[in-house]
């Protein structure tokens, strides 16, 4: 199992309630997002205490980025947030409420077993979770890939476009490029519809980083984006596209 928080103090305390477990081996440690996409990457633990609240990504953002699919089962630990109690009781996932009460901690490892022993349908309920927190907070600000043995943050701002390519996007951030693993319409929800428009189905586009739109060949339109990049509007997306760049104008 792997232990992941900010707070060494927490990640001791984990650790010493755990002393008394036979049937538990503490795989690994880590004290952010990063380090906790990087051990469960690397180290598969069946299970993972997750902090919620850490300073670089988040709990959530940890799952996002690893997929529910393949994340281990998690015990979400938090700082008191009732919007956040809630989900998880909403959800049926497990957490523990800062500072840790012995009971209460022993209550949830005994109910990981018990998840662990019958292969509980976590992926499902760590799936609807996100989708809890997508619908009640802003847009994506910022999206988690791995590029080789990097965890790279970039904010969605920072992004020129998305183009889809089969079962993942490919970011244009300037003159790099990197891949989510993710599906266009998938993501485009997420998105903040007042920067970000679709342009044909497999692109959108920061409508900051365009610069013109030319005429083409047999009415079609070409979208030219500041730092040279031409791409091809689609008829379907026109409108919308010039509604918004009105209202920009505005």
């Amino acid at each position: 199992m792997l232990i992941v928080d900010d707070e060494p103090w927490a990640r001791r305390r984990i650790a010493s309630l755990l002393k008394a477990e036979p049937d538990i081996e503490i795989a690994g440690e880590g004290s952010s997002g990063a380090d906790a996409i990087d051990k469960i990457t690397k180290l598969s633990p069946h299970l993972v205490f997750l902090d919620v609240q850490m300073p670089d990504l988040n709990g959530f953002d940890v799952v996002e980025a690893i997929g529910p699919e393949h994340m281990p089962l998690v015990i979400f630990a938090t700082a008191y947030d009732k919007y956040a109690l809630q989900a998880f009781d909403a959800h049926a996932l497990d957490y523990l409420l800062k500072p840790f009460d012995e009971q209460r901690f022993h209550k949830a490892l005994d109910r990981a077993r018990r998840d662990l022993q019958y292969k509980g349908t976590s992926q499902e309920t760590l799936i609807s979770l996100l989708d809890h927190f997508r619908d009640g907070h802003a847009h994506l600000q910022r999206l988690v890939v791995k590029s080789g043995a990097r965890v790279v943050f970039l904010k969605t701002a920072e992004i020129d476009w998305f183009e889809a390519s089969g079962n993942y996007v490919v970011l244009h951030v300037g003159r790099e490029t990197h891949l989510l693993r993710t599906t266009m319409n998938a993501l485009e929800p997420k998105l903040d519809t007042q920067h970000f428009v679709r342009i044909q189905r497999s692109t959108i586009v920061n409508l900051d980083r365009i610069k013109a739109l030319q005429p083409w060949n047999r009415g079609e339109q070409i979208l030219v984006l500041k730092d040279g990049t031409e791409l091809t509007l689609g008829r379907a997306y026109r409108g919308k596209l010039e509604r918004l760049l009105q209202n920009t104008v505005e």
